[in-house]
């Protein structure tokens, strides 16, 4: 019996987000996933030429599972797996492109454990929301899967990633610097303190979790920001690194044990790079436009698909470009040089790039220091999770209709400035604060984000407002 991919993904219930197809983990059975290979590869084969297909995996308990589905509809193909074991998927999307091939990642990124998800590459990027729409509407035939293949490791993205930034920085690069390390069940775990200790640090593990943390580098919980302050006060470090599930969002703390916005990192990455023009989602800082750093900054809706589409409009352009989004993924979409050495364009989320430029800006003075150079603007954000995307929708809908009511029943005085519905709906008041509300694109959960010049104004205006839309 054949099985068609349009009716087991519609019958799934698994959807694509802002980044990848995300569903349960219970919605992930074999066939789901097979149904997803044969879609994605068969819709690109007649665009590229390939023989080879790779495939990663995070820390989740689901995830090796999920790759074994994968590799055998792979091999269905008549096509080779490589599969590359737990690695971030920056690591794997940039062996991938070097190889000029496609590959999936298994991961749900920061979603809970119960929770996972496939992430799909072309050999010339990220996929598309038009390819998505065309994985959905793929009928590609299949065999069901019966059998599970088992798994050999492959080791070469994981040394190709090293690589490419040990090569980059000069070996001295972090002499001097005292680096913590908050390893969880990040994927990239394992490569980052031989990665920052041949660059010269210090370097202290720290956190390491045998069960799968979701880490959410947009919204960090209360217990990370007191571990940041603690460990901080503690061992004294320069900065603490670390990533969501699958290491392409960084989350960096200063000397001090604060966590930095991903957007004001991004806006420091991009500015160590000398970028000339970038993309960036709606949801970012102000600071970015404030800082007249940059010859154009374009806004796009939230994800990474998003960013990336601008890209070639503004390469058309300018010699360097860029985008990163609030959560801290920063994806580099030109080659530059940093010092004399070329790096080549990532065009998906890497976790890795903005925290070195970093300390490279900060190499004769602090992280906090250097954070302080920036226009003031400070961003605050937080979820109602399990809060049904339809309600958020629905809120969102009226509110774009009577936005003042929706106002006076957050129990805000303001009035509206500007009204930006490119994602969500985010209003700008008279005092220059800024509300941003937003349903989550791959979990029943309503963000919401606040901006002020003052960090205390933006926490409490988020308070406000999902404790108002609670009530």
């Amino acid at each position: 019996m054949m099985l068609l991919s349009k009716d087991v993904l519609a019958s799934s219930g698994v959807k694509f987000g802002t980044s990848g197809a995300r569903g349960l983990v219970t919605q992930f059975s074999n066939d789901v996933c097979a149904a997803f290979v044969h879609a994605f590869l068969t819709g690109i084969q007649p665009q590229f030429t390939f023989e080879c297909v790779a495939v990663a995996i995070d820390n989740r308990p689901s995830s090796p599972s999920m790759a074994m589905a994968c590799v055998a509809a792979i091999k269905q193909l008549g096509l080779t797996p490589v599969y590359y074991g737990v690695v971030p998927t920056p690591a794997l999307a940039y062996r991938a492109m070097q190889d000029d091939i496609p590959c999936i990642m298994v991961t749900g990124s920061h979603i809970p454990f119960d929770r996972n998800g496939l992430k799909f590459y072309r050999p010339d990027g990220e996929i598309t929301k038009a390819d998505e729409v065309a994985i959905l509407e793929s009928r590609a035939l299949f065999e069901p899967i019966f059998e599970l293949p088992v798994l050999k490791k492959n080791e070469y993205a994981r040394q190709s990633y090293i690589e490419r930034y040990a090569s980059l920085f000069d070996a001295n690069l972090l002499i001097g610097k005292k680096i913590g390390i908050y390893e969880h069940s990040s994927a990239g775990r394992d490569l980052y303190a031989n990665l920052f200790s041949s660059l010269g640090a210090e370097v202290i593990s720290l956190g390491r979790s045998d069960e799968f943390v979701p880490i959410d580098t947009e919204a960090v919980s209360i217990e990370d920001i007191a571990k940041a302050k603690a460990w901080s006060k503690q061992y004294g470090f320069d900065a603490i690194f670390s990533t969501d599930g699958d290491g392409d969002r960084p989350l960096v703390a200063d000397e001090n044990g604060d966590w930095l916005r991903g957007d004001i990192l991004g806006l420091l990455c991009a500015n160590e790079l000398n970028i000339d023009a970038l993309a960036v989602p709606v949801s970012c800082n102000t600071a970015i436009e404030k800082s007249a750093a940059f010859k154009q900054v374009t806004r796009t809706k939230i994800g990474s698909p998003y960013v990336i589409a601008e890209f070639e409009k503004l390469s058309a352009q300018f010699d360097s470009v860029a985008g990163f989004e609030a959560n801290g993924g920063f994806l580099l979409g030109s080659d530059v040089q940093v010092a004399a050495s070329t790096l080549k364009a990532l065009p998906t989320r890497d976790a890795l790039l903005p925290f070195f430029m970093l300390l490279s800006a900060a190499q004769n003075t602090t992280i906090s220091q250097v954070v302080d150079k920036l226009p003031q603007r400070f961003t605050y954000s937080d979820r109602m999770q399990s809060f049904s995307t339809e309600t958020s929708q629905k809120i969102i809908a009226e509110a774009e209709e009577l936005p003042q009511a929706l106002l006076t029943k957050l129990g805000i005085m303001e009035s509206i400035v500007s009204m930006d519905t490119t994602d969500g709906l985010r209003i700008t008041l008279s005092n220059d604060d800024v509300i941003h509300l937003r349903p989550s694109g791959n979990a029943p959960e309503l963000r919401c984000y606040a901006e002020s010049s003052s960090m205390v104004v933006a926490q409490q205006l988020v308070i406000q407002v999902l404790t108002n839309i609670i009530k």
